[in-house]
């Protein structure tokens, strides 16, 4: 296959790309806030319904078969995660309720003096349940600078900040409002262990874009959502096994004791994890149709899909930024330094001198292409960077987007452009 045709498989497995807004087909440029599904998902959520919807643990045939379910999805999101060790795969909600549950947990091993680093570039969800967990146990909050002309995290400020008092470094994989890549395998290993810190991975926004591996990367734990990589409203948590059972899990006297379920607290969201396998099974799809070379191991075919799926999202932002810089009202905010766009996905947040941000968000959804303005809950950077309270218009390009949409969206910002001055 070529790209034109991988890209149109692609989106041929994602129903809701056929909605129309004015006669024109819909431009989803939203991912950020949530993905698009497959088919398969939502086929699998209905079947599920249909099938086997009971509870866990049950001595008969739909709680056995809804059980086994669980365990294939534990698995396959050990693959996606990149670690040996389903049981250190959990679920809950969505990212938000899970890092709050696990702060709290922490928390308790901090004390008096102990220190928590965070960065400007976080979503809210890794910034406000560590800075309410370091509060209740009385220790210190300390936040990393930015480079505010690419958006960049000052890892010179990391080093500074980092000490033998630091118990705790929670920093994103990537941004969800400029796209930037953080270099996560440095901050783990040449600053935070070094200093005995635990590091805590945010990688709701680079699980879409980019593969996951925390065996490799060495990190303590790692929180994302299936809704932003194709699947359903489901919360992942993966951690170290030992800190997973060892940790204070807060949770009911009946429930197990040993890990995951230690850490999944209620009955769990059982159609919509049986969605996240589909999505993982869409994504090892991909990998098969991409590959050029027979594959047979989900690891191997998810490797393949994430090294299409970067590629081609590349070419997407350097078309993207070279138009949107082209237009004299416009700016970019974020890396555009095109031999360093390895450091960076296919989100970019803009603003407009003659438009504020949420007006020109509705002007463009009034023309059925999707985009968000606001601070999208990454309000340090926002404030970083004097933004609040308009925020940015944030363009949000996953690997169902294509090069037509990308050309749609610069000629419409052209044709605004050209009107304002």
């Amino acid at each position: 296959m070529n790209q034109n045709s991988d890209v149109q498989w692609c989106r041929s497995q994602f129903p809701a790309l056929a909605t129309e807004v004015a006669g024109q087909p819909a431009v989803f440029f939203d991912g950020p806030a949530g993905s698009q599904v497959p088919r398969r998902v939502i086929d699998a959520v209905a079947e599920y319904y249909t099938r086997c919807n009971a509870n866990h643990g049950g001595l008969f045939q739909t709680s056995r078969q809804s059980d086994a379910i669980l365990v294939a999805a534990r698995h396959a999101l050990a693959d996606f995660l990149g670690t040996a060790d389903p049981d250190t795969v959990a679920f809950g909600p969505n990212m938000t309720s899970l890092t709050f549950a696990l702060s709290r947990s922490l928390a308790k091993t901090w004390r008096s003096g102990d220190e928590v680093l965070v960065t400007r570039l976080e979503h809210d969800a890794n910034l406000t349940p560590w800075i309410r967990a370091a509060r209740d146990a009385g220790a210190t909050v300390r936040c990393v600078d930015i480079r505010a002309e690419d958006c960049t995290l000052d890892m010179d400020d990391v080093r500074r900040k980092l000490s033998d008092r630091t118990r705790l470094v929670a920093v994103a994989g990537v941004s969800n409002a400029v796209g930037t890549v953080n270099p996560i395998e440095e901050i783990i290993i040449v600053a935070a262990h070094a200093h005995g810190a635990l590091v805590f991975v945010d990688a709701v926004h680079h699980a879409p874009h980019k593969r996951i591996q925390v065996d490799r990367w060495g990190c303590d734990f790692l929180a994302c959502s299936a809704y932003k990589f194709f699947g359903p409203h489901v919360g992942v948590l993966w951690g170290r096994r030992d800190l997973l059972e060892s940790l204070p899990a807060y949770k009911v006297r009946p429930a197990p004791d040993t890990i995951p379920d230690r850490w999944m607290t209620g009955t769990q969201n059982h159609e919509g994890i049986a969605g996240t396998l589909a999505a993982i099974e869409y994504l090892a799809e991909l990998g098969r149709m991409v590959a050029g070379t027979p594959l047979s191991g989900r690891r191997e075919l998810l490797d393949a899909a994430y090294n299409w799926i970067t590629g081609y999202e590349r070419e997407l932002a350097s078309e993207l930024i070279d138009g949107l810089e082209a237009i004299p009202g416009v700016n970019v905010w974020g890396i555009t330094d095109r031999s360093h766009f390895e450091h960076r996905v296919p989100t970019v947040a803009i603003t407009h001198r003659g438009f504020a941000s949420r007006e020109l968000a509705e002007h463009l959804g009034n023309r059925g292409i999707f985009v968000w303005a606001g601070n999208f809950y990454a309000q340090p950077l926002t404030e970083a960077l004097g933004l609040e309270p308009g925020g940015l218009v944030r363009i949000g390009l996953l690997h169902y987007n294509t090069h037509e949409e990308v050309q749609r969206l610069l000629s419409l910002l052209l044709d605004v452009d050209r009107r304002q001055g």
